[in-house]
Order: structure tokens, then C-alpha cells, then sequence
């Protein structure tokens, strides 16, 4: 037998223990394992077999370093049908998690039990596939269809007592997984229960499959993968369950052929790796209990909030005793709401509001702090400013962070006296809910102030993206890239409402112009007229975005941008003000504007993305494609089935990219500047994904 799976005989019970750490993953030797163990006990007589994981966890899923991988014997779903057709009772011991494949292994056997603290879920949709090891078939038969789907489709997790209700398990106790599914397995034995497998169980009732084959691809906005999950089910009503099994798994290998696929495995692994920095193996980041914020906005109590909920005490500075409340009014509004959802108990909101979170009007506050994230109005002079009195007050080793969006990090630690302990730390609105974190490093920071940013992004459970200093950092500089080709696009032809439609089908939640009215137009305003004082004359800047701004017009905050927003809606009708503003501008520049399909429309802004993406990466200021990758997808909702800019971008193909790139330089070769990165990629034959393996 595999060393992966332990075989223990207690009395009638044969006993299987899952012994691959740190989540007993469903590598080969684990199934190849499971299949002896149930053989072992078949042939030596037992009347039971007992499968439970060792250590934290029953089976949590798959063997990540299988992936990629041409798979090996024996397989998974061969591995659920050899456990379910076991003569033996078969029972399995949950705690920990059951995902994916480790939910395909328990609804195989016979029984289920588990702890309460366990939770369970079919999370494929995730990774661009469907469950496919049998889960498509079994689960609605044990749940029925529309419960199936909305695990299936939403790849979201259900704990213990969900499960129990829905019938997933048979029942919940508390105590250890070995004693709890011995004790489940021998009052089955002792009540005579039968042996009861999932398949032979009568399928389940059929829905309108084509309703709901519509409405889930509608839902998650193109990616196909929990639409499959609709059609596998559908073979689960449709068909006996070895041909469903079979469909099942050619709907697998579908998947597993798709660019969606590749995209989601690739941030699968970005994810992981991108706060992985080899200059920060063996730094010991500082200790960070408590935080001062200093501002009380929008973002600033988004900041507070997530340090509050991440168990750190704030001090949060305002500059009235006035606008301090208004800030308590709105930390406690963002805590009320996890409160509503249920990610916060009442006595903790009790206990964050009372204790952990302190307002003051007085620099001097913030003197025994161990960082400080300043959160202001994004103008340099006030950022100086702060840290002048920052350097003043704060305790030695405290980190002086900015949450900066554009402005230089350098200029900002120069006014300070400690630049190795100064920081950008760009929260992205609203800071307790958004995921994304860009810690920019300055010239001056020292590693272990580096590795605080890190320590604190994982504390606060964002994923943090390290960038170097550069207007807009990563994310804002690519923004204002692929933002200003959609602004030539509109001089050019096209409609601001003809782009948030093409963009939305390319599976971006918002379209950039819907997006600027989100944010606030006034923000794109103050950034043009900061930079105009410096900007090369070759470029092209439409001034109808300034005239908006001009009348008032600052997006949904003051009800109308390039949307109307009357009543209140969040969502708008189109302005017919824009159209009027942008064709007086077509007329005066002599532009006579041109039709662009959705199509060409998609190509000219993701080729703006890419191409100025593989100058960051060049630069440095991203160290690796991924990193660029990772701050698109969960700071600027890049569509997480596409992978990201640069995985996008292999997928299509450098070389054809890099021909559009040429050609549109041809008409404006200011713009279309060709990055050398990737012209260096094309000359050599690589991919970005070459530069992320070399980082590795």
C-alpha cells in the first residue's frame, strides 16, 4: 500500500487515513492508496471501511503539482467508482475541507459524517473546469438539481450544517474525525443500515435546462465553465449514470483545452506566487499592532475598517472634532455591514467600536503607533506636509506609509529625516472590500520595511503586488494608458456607450467610462491638469471630459457624467450632453469620425493595456508579467477567466499583437509607441510567461 494512505483494522472497521500533508491532496499515491486500501479490507474480511483525513484536513482537493501534467493512473473518477462499489459499508469522517475532488471521494462512499467546523464545496468553476470525477453525476442525485448548480456554478463553499440540510452529509458530531466515523460506522453495522450508493439512487428531476444554461452564462459575464456545469448536470437527468459519467468527463476535457482554462490556472498560481519576493527571504518584517490612518474620507475609513477587522487597534486622525465623527459614522457603517452579512458578531463590533478604534485632532496621537497609512487629498505639497509632522512625532521605527495613487514616493520620503522608513501602501476603494494592495517600494525603503508592507497586505488579506515608483505605479499608469485609447477612440468614431458594451462582453464588469463617473470624473480632471504643465505636445488629450467637469458634471456622486443618474440609479442612461460635446470637438479638429466594431474596438484596448504593461514589466517597475497580471485582475476587474493583460496577450499571440501595435502607430506614433520588451519577445520567440518562469 501507499504510504499516503495508512491502513489501521479496529474490529469490523477498516481504517484509511489520508497521510499527504498539509491537505492531503488527491495526488497519485493517495488514489493509488485509497484503491489498495479498499481492496486490502474487501480481501481480509472486514465489514466496514472507516476514510478520514490525517492532520487538518480530509481531502482538500487535487495535487496542485499535477497540474499541467498529463494525468497518471489511476484516475479519479475510476478511484469514486472502485470506493462506491465496494460490498462494504464505506463511510467517511469529514473535518477540514472537502473540495473538489475530496467532495467527489466522501459522496462515493456510502455515508457521511463530519465535525460542525467543516465545510465542503466543488470549487472547479474557478479554475476554468467542472467538477470531473463524478460530482456532476452524484451530487444531484443526492441534492437534487438547482442545489447541484448553485455549488457548482458559484464555486462557493458550505459548512457543516448547510451541508446537513441540503443532504450532502448524513449527519455532524464533535470530537476527532477517527473517533466520530468509527462510532458513526459501528451503529450502522450495528442497525443493519445497507450498503447505499449514490449511483444507483434515482436521477434527479429535470429543470429547464436551456433557461438555465442562459441565465448562468449571463451571470458570470462569459466565462463558460459554470455554464458546462448546467449541460453536465443535464446529462445527470438525462442519461444512465455511466453514460452521464462519460459525458461528464468529455465536457472536462472540453474545458481543458480552452484559453478560459489556461487564463484561471494562471491566476490560480499568480496568486500565490505574487507576494513571493526573493529579496525578502530570511527579512523579519517589524511588529505592526497598532495603525494610525490619517484622514477619515472614503478611503481613509475603508483603511481603518479593514485594520479594525483584521484585529489591529487605530488611531485615525481627522483635522476637525467634526469630520472625526463623520469618520466614526462611516467606520461603523462599513462594520455595521459585516455585521449584516455575518462576517462580524455583534459583541466583536461592540468591542472594535469601543476599544480598538481611537479619534484624535492632534499629530501627537499618533507617537506610539507602529505604521502610519496617510490617506489625504492626492496634491504633493499636502502629502509633504503630513510627513514633515509625521517625522516629527512618530515613534523611531514606525513605517510612514502613503496611500498614494500617483505621486512620487521618493519626493515624499525626502521631506523626512528616516527614508528607509517610508512606504507607499495603495489601498484601492473601498479599502475593506477591494483585494488589491501595490506596496511601492522607493529608493531609500529598507527590506524589512518591504516586508512589513507584505506582512500587513497578508494580515489584512489582500493580495499585494509589489511596484516600483513611477507616475501611477502599475495599475494607474496602465489605466491612464488603456483610458486615453478609448478617449482616441471616442474622437476618432466611436461612442463612449459603444465602448462600456464592448468592454463589458469582453468580461470587464464596467466599461471605462461608466467606471471614470464611479470614481469620480473630477479625479481624471485634477490628474490632466497636474500633468498638462509637462505634457509632450504630439499628444492627443480630448477637452469634452474637462467641459463635463466644468458644468458640475462629476459622475454618479453629483448624479450625471457620462451617464444620467436621475433618481439616485446606479445605473445611468447615457447623457445625451456627451455626444453633443464630442461631436462639437470632432468638428473643431476637422476629425471626420469612423466606424469601429466591437471587435476593433476590444483589439486597440487591450493592445494599449499590453503594450504599456510590457513597459512596466521592462522598466522594473513590475518585476514580473504576473505581477502586472495580478494587480489588472483584482484591482481594475480584468476578467480573472482571461488571466490577465499578459497572459491575454500570450494567449493571442505576441507576434500578431505586435503587427497591430506597428500599425496603429501609423496613425498616431506618438501613442503607439512599441514597447521594446515586447519587440524584444517577438525577436526571440518567447512569451511573457518565459520571463515569469525565469523569475521563479
Amino acid at each position: 500500500m501507499s504510504e499516503a494512505i495508512e491502513y489501521e483494522r479496529v474490529g469490523d472497521i477498516a481504517v484509511l487515513k489520508a497521510n499527504n500533508p498539509p491537505v492531503n491532496a488527491l495526488g497519485m499515491d493517495v488514489r493509488a492508496g485509497l484503491i489498495a486500501g479498499v481492496e486490502r479490507a474487501e480481501a481480509e474480511g472486514a465489514r466496514a471501511i472507516l476514510i478520514y483525513g490525517g492532520g487538518r484536513t480530509y481531502f482538500a482537493g487535487a495535487d496542485i503539482r499535477e497540474f499541467g501534467k498529463p494525468p497518471t493512473k489511476p484516475y479519479l473518477p475510476d478511484v469514486c467508482n472502485r470506493i462506491e462499489a465496494s460490498p462494504l459499508l464505506v463511510v467517511s469522517a469529514m473535518h477540514g475541507t472537502a473540495l473538489g475532488g475530496g467532495l467527489e471521494i466522501a459522496v462515493s462512499t456510502h455515508y457521511r459524517i463530519a465535525v460542525p467546523s467543516a465545510r465542503m464545496g466543488l470549487p472547479e468553476v474557478h479554475l476554468g473546469l467542472i467538477p470531473g470525477a463524478t460530482g456532476t453525476q452524484r451530487l444531484p442525485r443526492l441534492v437534487g438539481v438547482e442545489k447541484s448548480l448553485d455549488i457548482m456554478t458559484t464555486g462557493r463553499q458550505i459548512n457543516a450544517q448547510q451541508a446537513l440540510e441540503l443532504g450532502v452529509i448524513d449527519g455532524i458530531a464533535e470530537g476527532e474525525p477517527r473517533d466520530i466515523g468509527l462510532t458513526y460506522a459501528q451503529e450502522l453495522l450495528d442497525a443493519g443500515a445497507p450498503r447505499r450508493a449514490v449511483s444507483e439512487m434515482p436521477a434527479p428531476a429535470p429543470i429547464d435546462f436551456d433557461a438555465a444554461y442562459d441565465a448562468t452564462l449571463a451571470r458570470s459575464r462569459g466565462q463558460i465553465s459554470p455554464a458546462y456545469c448546467v449541460r453536465a448536470v443535464k446529462a445527470a437527468c438525462d442519461l444512465p449514470f455511466a453514460e452521464g459519467v462519460a459525458a461528464e468527463r468529455a465536457l472536462f476535457r472540453e474545458l481543458m483545452e480552452t484559453d478560459q482554462r489556461q487564463g484561471m490556472i494562471h491566476a490560480f498560481f499568480s496568486e500565490r506566487a505574487v507576494s513571493k519576493l526573493p529579496e525578502l527571504e530570511g527579512v523579519a518584517p517589524r511588529d505592526v499592532n497598532a495603525i494610525g490612518v490619517i484622514g477619515g474620507g472614503t478611503m481613509g475609513s475603508g483603511i481603518a475598517t479593514a485594520c479594525l477587522l483584521s484585529g489591529l487597534n487605530v488611531v485615525l486622525l481627522e483635522m476637525t472634532p467634526e469630520a472625526a465623527e463623520a469618520a466614526r459614522g462611516r467606520i461603523e457603517g462599513n462594520l455595521g455591514g459585516a455585521v449584516k452579512r455575518g462576517k462580524l458578531s455583534q459583541d466583536k463590533y461592540d468591542a472594535i467600536t469601543g476599544k480598538a478604534l481611537t479619534l484624535s485632532t492632534e499629530y501627537a496621537a499618533l507617537s506610539d503607533v507602529d505604521l502610519v497609512i496617510e490617506a489625504v487629498f492626492e496634491e504633493m505639497g499636502v502629502k509633504k506636509q503630513v510627513f514633515t509632522q509625521l517625522d516629527a512625532v512618530c515613534k523611531r521605527g514606525a513605517v510612514l506609509a502613503s496611500n498614494t495613487s500617483y505621486l512620487d514616493i521618493d519626493e515624499i520620503a525626502a521631506c523626512t529625516s528616516r527614508r528607509g522608513d517610508v512606504i507607499g501602501l495603495h489601498f484601492f476603494s473601498p479599502a475593506h472590500v477591494m483585494k488589491l494592495l501595490e506596496v511601492v517600494v522607493a529608493d531609500a525603503t529598507a527590506p524589512d520595511v518591504v516586508a512589513t508592507g507584505f506582512a500587513l497586505g497578508k494580515k489584512l488579506g489582500k493580495v499585494s503586488v509589489r511596484a516600483g515608483v513611477c507616475d501611477g505605479f502599475i495599475g494607474n499608469r496602465i489605466l491612464k494608458t488603456y483610458r486615453t485609447c478609448a478617449d482616441h477612440l471616442v474622437l476618432d468614431g466611436a461612442s463612449p456607450y459603444q465602448i462600456d458594451k464592448a468592454m463589458t462582453g469582453f468580461g470587464f464588469a464596467m466599461g471605462p467610462f461608466a467606471v471614470a463617473d464611479l470614481a469620480g470624473l473630477d479625479i481624471g480632471w485634477a490628474t490632466r491638469k497636474r500633468l498638462a504643465p509637462t505634457r509632450d505636445p504630439r499628444e492627443r488629450v480630448p477637452t469634452y471630459p474637462d467641459k463635463l467637469c466644468e458644468h458640475g458634471n462629476f459622475g454618479q456622486k453629483t448624479g450625471k457624467g457620462y451617464y444620467d443618474y436621475a433618481g439616485g440609479k446606479r445605473g445611468g442612461v447615457p447623457n445625451p450632453q456627451v455626444m453633443e460635446l464630442i461631436e462639437a470637438e470632432r468638428a473643431e479638429l476637422g476629425i471626420a469620425p469612423r466606424e469601429f466594431s466591437d471587435e476593433d474596438i476590444v483589439r486597440r484596448y487591450m493592445a494599449s493595456m499590453v503594450n504599456e504593461a510590457a513597459k512596466v514589466v521592462g522598466e522594473g517597475i513590475a518585476r514580473r508579467p504576473l505581477d502586472v497580471d495580478m494587480t489588472l485582475l483584482f484591482g481594475y476587474g480584468f476578467p480573472r477567466y482571461n488571466g490577465g493583460p499578459l497572459k491575454w496577450a500570450d494567449m493571442q499571440g505576441l507576434p500578431a499583437l505586435l503587427d497591430d501595435i506597428c500599425g496603429y502607430a501609423e496613425e498616431d506614433a506618438y501613442f503607439w509607441q512599441p514597447a521594446p520588451l515586447l519587440e524584444q519577445l517577438v525577436a526571440e520567440g518567447r512569451s511573457f510567461d518565459d520571463l515569469n518562469k525565469e523569475a521563479a
